[in-house]
């Protein structure tokens, strides 16, 4: 709100037509729709509507499309986008019994990253981690450990660069009470040579990922305003991007194959159709 100099909470009930976030997680505090949560904690006005996504690791690139498609049918102006994730805050679930007092043991699901209280019919091989999924990729596109490496070491050191050249200065918000300048899981220096040492986490014999080569478990969120030329004017804010167009596709996974083939095109095919309504 504070980055819209045209927008004042009084006038956002009139403004704002509708808040949608992205959460993949959702088993915390966050469960019950975390985009209105989010509204209202903002003490911002509760007439307006707001409803959370979940597709997973493209949650918010979803949100951005509905948003879009919403402004694209003249259903509003402006609409605020976005996704927030907690690990830290992910809770230890224990699923019920199917009968009361059972005297069997029962286990701790972890709901921080991945799958967990898996239905039963699911089979295995459609609900391995996001670790093993990616070794699987690997294998099917014949990507080396250094090539992982590597641009693992360059995304640390452009990243690192970026922070200390102020590029997201006034891009990024401060958490009150939090004494924390940047992204915590930066490393500024790192080499090639260095995260090669690392042990990999998700196979031990011919595995390649590493801590310093995936995605690490953070906590963080993101916003912004999405919105006609008509909305720019209310935000007082000038258009930084255009979304010319979209799409969505569905790859096959482990235990699915499509007529005996692979359907990597699919998202190829999706993208050239994206240029094509641009």
């Amino acid at each position: 709100m504070e980055r819209a100099p045209g927008l004042s909470p009084e006038a956002a009930e009139e403004t704002v037509g509708e808040v949608i976030f992205g959460n993949a997680n959702g088993a915390g505090e966050e469960n019950r729709n975390v985009a209105r949560m989010a509204w209202l904690l903002a003490g911002l006005p509760v007439s307006v509507p707001a409803t959370t996504v979940n597709r997973l690791c493209g949650s918010s690139l979803d949100v951005a499309i509905g948003a879009s498609r919403q402004i694209a049918l003249g259903e509003t102006d402006v609409v605020l986008a976005g996704g927030v994730e907690s690990m830290s805050r992910a809770p230890w679930v224990l699923p019920k019994t199917e009968r009361p007092f059972p005297m069997q043991n029962l286990e701790l699901a972890n709901s921080t990253l991945g799958w967990r209280l898996i239905n039963e019919r699911m089979p295995a091989e459609w609900t391995v981690s996001l670790g093993e999924a990616t070794a699987q990729l690997r294998e099917r596109y014949g990507i080396t450990r250094e090539r992982q490496d590597e641009f693992a070491a360059a995304s640390h050191e452009k990243a690192a660069a970026a922070w200390e050249q102020g590029f997201y200065d006034d891009l990024t918000v401060p958490v009150p009470e939090v004494d924390l300048g940047w992204d915590e899981t930066i490393r500024a220096g790192v080499t090639t040579e260095k995260l090669s040492g690392l042990k990999t986490v998700f196979r031990a014999q011919d595995g390649t990922v590493t801590a310093g080569n995936a995605s690490p478990m953070n906590d963080g969120a993101s916003a912004v305003w999405l919105g006609s030329e008509a909305g720019g004017q209310k935000l007082g804010l000038a258009p930084q991007a255009r979304i010319a167009g979209w799409g969505a596709a569905a790859n096959d996974g482990p235990g699915h194959r499509r007529q005996g083939r692979l359907c990597d095109d699919e998202p190829l095919r999706q993208g050239r159709q994206a240029q094509d309504r641009a």
